[in-house]
């Protein structure tokens, strides 16, 4: 089963089992979500009516949980800890991997040097066997190794949620890549019509080539008609070939001598 497929499989059961609960009741599945090994997007989970009613009371902390996990990194817990629960060892791996993704989305090449820093680790013997082992198997991230540069070169990354001031931006791209499919379909469009018409006028000119090419064809056959019927005419004509034969084979008359 591909990644999207079962993040949108993840995404419902926890949008149902967060749906009909209320207050205090929302931290279990709040947490839950935040463990699974197979949700790595919160965005439809904090978008719920009864999660945003959260903020404000002493449950908050628990919408605060989800927003570092929709949007933050390890070094972002680190920062704020005091201010929010404390996470599982479950928690603290799903975090990890997101900051991976967060750094992927800046750099398709990222130092080990800096991997290391961002998810606390201290070597690369480590570092390799998280980003193969919780990243590339997960299927969240792919890419390649490279032990001789120390870094490691993205090929795809997950996208994680977009932060409301992300929005805009993102509306602005989408907006572009809207108006340039819309110019390129215009011109493919009239790419299509100029080659109708071209094929078109490349008919119309072999219809007149096959045309003339018949006319040549009906003139010489007509004039070879007309040669045999000038042969046969000659060849039938009194003291045509006939004649000439006949008095060609007919005995000379001696002529005698005067006196």
């Amino acid at each position: 089963m591909d990644v999207e497929r079962m993040q949108a499989e993840v995404i419902e059961y926890f949008v149902k089992q967060a749906s009909s609960l209320k207050g205090s009741s929302l931290a279990r599945p709040i947490v839950e979500a935040t463990k699974s090994s197979s949700l790595f997007a919160f965005g439809e989970i904090l978008a719920l009516s009864n999660v945003a009613e959260l903020q404000g009371t002493e449950h908050s902390v628990y919408v605060d949980l989800l927003r570092l996990f929709a949007y933050g990194t390890w070094n972002d817990y680190k920062r704020n800890a005091g201010c929010l629960p404390s996470l599982v060892p479950d928690q603290v791996l799903k975090l990890k991997q997101l900051t991976v993704l967060t750094l992927a989305e800046s750099s398709k090449v990222l130092p080990y040097d800096q991997l290391m820093q961002e998810l606390d680790v201290t070597n690369v013997r480590e570092l390799e066997d998280f980003l193969i082992n919780e990243c590339m198997y997960s299927g969240i991230v792919r890419g390649k190794l490279d032990q001789l540069r120390r870094c490691f070169e993205v090929q795809f990354a997950a996208g994680r949620d977009l932060r409301p001031e992300q929005l805009g931006g993102m509306i602005d791209i989408l907006t572009d890549w809207l108006a340039t499919s819309d110019n390129l379909l215009l011109s493919i469009q009239e790419k299509i019509k100029w080659a109708d018409t071209m094929g078109e006028l490349d008919k119309k000119h072999k219809k007149e080539v096959e045309d003339k090419v018949e006319s040549v064809k009906k003139s010489i056959s007509n004039k070879a008609d007309m040669d045999f019927r000038g042969h046969e005419e000659i060849f039938s004509e009194p003291g045509g070939v006939m004649d000439f034969e006949e008095e060609r084979v007919r005995p000379k008359r001696r002529r005698h001598p005067l006196p």
